[in-house]
């Protein structure tokens, strides 16, 4: 006989899988796929019709402890449908007022076993781990270890976790260091991610980041450096372009 707790994961995950299949479209996927360079597994589920799903899952297990939620994340992300990641990410990202440093590993994990698509990277790092480190900065040096790694996700996730953050005008110095460090990663992703983090920055530190593309535009990659200067007046576009 299942104990209460598997009973509820059994229920909740098959729940959420039988929704998504009833909203399937073959059209919605083949659409979803052209957004990614290699092959990813999508239903065909629109994303307003993923976040319904999502909203109303999360009213069904209305007072269940933060692990269970977890736990039940994991289940989805095992499957490795795109649809069925962003309500996990939409789920962890619900118990925002309850994450504690712990959580930070619980987070790492889920980058490193289950994260295959920049959609992935971006839902999981601009929300969850973008809070998370606005709440517990002392874990902004495990970013910059993630540039190191020889998995891209990790090095892109490096940078856009900072997304929301550097949008805020926080974390400048932090924007800078990971720059650096990612500013002749060979991966186009990585080098949008980093790109799109000096632009968020940019809206609040607008000649701190233009300083900061002038000094390095020589070795940064064209991708990271249009991305940095999108946001910026014509003119400052036009000077940080010029060879």
């Amino acid at each position: 006989m299942k104990g209460s707790g598997e009973g509820l994961k059994d229920d909740v995950v098959a729940s959420v899988k039988r929704q998504l299949l009833e909203e399937a479209d073959e059209r919605t996927r083949e659409s979803g796929q052209r957004f990614f360079k290699e092959e990813v597994l999508l239903y065909g589920v629109k994303a307003s019709v993923v976040r319904q799903i999502a909203k109303k899952s999360l009213r069904e297990m209305d007072g269940r402890e933060k692990e269970e939620i977890f736990a039940l994340c994991e289940e989805l992300l095992k499957s490795d449908y795109g649809e069925e990641a962003a309500i996990a990410f939409e789920w962890a990202y619900s118990r925002r007022k309850e994450y504690e440093p712990s959580d930070f590993a619980v987070f790492e994990g889920w980058l490193s076993r289950y994260v295959n698509s920049w959609a992935k990277c971006d839902t999981l790092c601009n929300h969850t781990l973008g809070t998370f480190i606005e709440m517990y900065p002392g874990y902004l040096d495990n970013l910059k270890v993630w540039t190191g790694s020889e998995n891209r996700w990790l090095r892109r996730a490096a940078a856009v976790t900072l997304i929301l953050p550097a949008r805020k005008g926080l974390f400048l110095e932090e924007v800078f260091e990971i720059s650096d460090l990612l500013l002749l990663d060979a991966d186009d992703l990585v080098q949008k991610g980093y790109g799109w983090m000096l632009k968020e920055a940019s809206k609040s530190h607008q000649q701190e980041v233009f300083d900061y593309v002038m000094k390095n535009k020589v070795r940064m990659p064209r991708t990271a450096l249009r991305y940095a200067i999108e946001k910026m007046p014509e003119d400052l576009r036009r000077r940080a372009m010029a060879r």
